[in-house]
């Protein structure tokens, strides 16, 4: 520290006689020499404090990219967005597509290929809309009536057995052991386990406990289409079964089952009418307990 403050004072020619004596006598003073002497022809410039601010004033500032919250919270949003409209798409074609009709209703709606499709009460479809010209195919629990688009194959699938088309017309019911196809239009093929028939314009044919039974329509479409469940060789218990149904309505038989069996047509828009047949019919006798509950008592 002192040695500083002496080299100061000798830079400033402020030393006394005795201190220069004494420093010229430091090894290194031939060193500091040279360097004050190569220092004196150095000028340095005037500072010119106007300029200066000037400078900084005028001098283009890059404000720091900031992005705001809620700009981030944006991004957020439309990424699930994004993400929940292709789960929304991939529901939508690549997942099994189901239509159903409850008890005492109807559904129609149309497949990818603009063949049209009528659900009747207690049914239900499901296909998938995925490749839909090349896997035309569906599975059916309950009735549904087909008007097929001209095209490739069509397959229907039952528990029982499985239609095949061509661009036709026709009706395909299962209910528990009895599958009936009946054809409108154009030509269908039908396999139920070991047999497969040819149904055309006007056909039809049921299946049931591994009997078979064909017979002809003279209509141009299902009966229950125009509010008429048409019944051809039907035991009581399918009869009672298809009424609930077709009401939603619960009915109970407190008298032993007939063997009769029933051809015929019984409405769906009057329960008063459909009742009556049966009870004449059968010789039963019925009672409504409630809107929705009836009970047929024997005679």
């Amino acid at each position: 520290m002192e040695e500083n403050h002496i080299l100061a004072k000798w830079l400033n020619n402020e030393l006394t006689e005795a201190e220069l004596t004494e420093f010229k006598a430091n090894p290194d003073y031939e060193k500091y020499e040279k360097i004050k002497n190569y220092t004196a022809h150095l000028e340095v410039p005037d500072f010119n404090e106007a300029k200066v601010l000037e400078h900084v004033i005028s001098h283009k500032k890059i404000a720091p990219k900031v992005i705001p919250l809620y700009k981030n919270w944006l991004f957020k949003v439309a990424a699930v967005l994004v993400i929940g409209l292709g789960i929304t798409f991939m529901m939508q074609n690549f997942a099994l597509q189901t239509q159903y009709a409850p008890n005492g209703k109807r559904t129609t709606f149309s497949l990818p290929d603009n063949s049209q499709v009528v659900l009747n009460a207690g049914s239900e479809i499901e296909y998938k809309k995925w490749n839909w010209n090349n896997n035309r195919n569906l599975e059916l629990d309950g009735e549904a009536y087909f008007k097929v688009a001209k095209g490739k194959k069509f397959e229907v699938a039952t528990d029982l057995g499985k239609v095949a088309v061509l661009g036709t017309q026709f009706n395909v019911k299962v209910r528990k052991n009895r599958f009936d196809i009946t054809c409108f239009e154009g030509r269908v093929k039908v396999n139920y386990k070991d047999k497969e028939v040819i149904l055309t314009h006007g056909q039809s044919v049921t299946f049931e406990n591994g009997k078979q039974i064909s017979t002809t329509v003279n209509t141009s479409k299902p009966e229950w289409l125009e509010n008429t469940i048409a019944f051809n060789i039907e035991n009581l218990r399918n009869i009672l079964d298809e009424i609930q149904r077709q009401y939603n309505v619960s009915i109970e038989v407190k008298a032993k089952y007939s063997d009769e069996l029933f051809t015929g047509k019984i409405p769906i828009d009057n329960l008063d009418v459909a009742l009556q047949i049966i009870a004449t019919t059968y010789h039963l006798e019925p009672n409504k307990i409630a809107p929705n509950k009836i009970i047929f008592e024997g005679k």
